[in-house]
């Protein structure tokens, strides 16, 4: 394995990781307030952790849908093209990805720093921290285009979607 597949392999693993912890959130959350709904008492904050629950798994998984294909493709269009077409399409389609979340990293940032001012009703989190998840999918989107061009570029991969062991 090389150190460009241990690269992919780990931040694979940890965006894997982080939308498995934020969905195992959310159910914890979604669970306590239908339980508190029945017995009565139905804390406030269940709500609001469940909606940052899901922001942080939209943040990791959309990376891991741009790598595995989960995101929606015009594959039906692209792929009976003939020739290279169906590769260069790829090849601009990842281009075109990797350079937009690039560009919008910083205007993100600026977003998440707002949140430094403002702190959320019922869990009194500051809200930068629940703006970083834009932030954080961006730069996952920006990643995995970016590694997906580049093994366009180096014939490591054709830039179709990287199906994993679990799919």
């Amino acid at each position: 394995m090389s150190i460009a597949d241990t690269v992919i392999h780990i931040l694979t693993r940890l965006a894997q990781w982080g939308a498995g912890l934020a969905f195992g959130v959310l159910i914890v959350s979604v669970l306590v307030q239908v339980t508190g709904r029945l017995t009565g008492f139905s804390p406030v904050w269940t709500e609001e952790l469940t909606r940052y629950a899901l922001l942080y798994s939209v943040a990791f998984g959309a990376g891991l849908a741009f790598r595995s294909g989960d995101l929606v493709n015009v594959d039906v269009v692209c792929e009976y093209l003939p020739g290279r077409m169906p590769w260069l399409l790829r090849m601009m389609s990842a281009i075109a990805t990797c350079a937009m979340a690039i560009y919008l990293l910083s205007h993100a940032w600026k977003y998440v720093s707002i949140g430094k001012m403002q702190t959320s009703p019922a869990l009194g989190v500051r809200m930068d921290y629940i703006h970083f998840t834009v932030w954080l999918m961006l730069a996952l989107l920006a990643v995995f285009a970016g590694l997906r061009v580049l093994g366009m570029l180096t014939g490591t991969e054709d830039g179709k979607p990287v199906k994993t062991e679990e799919d």
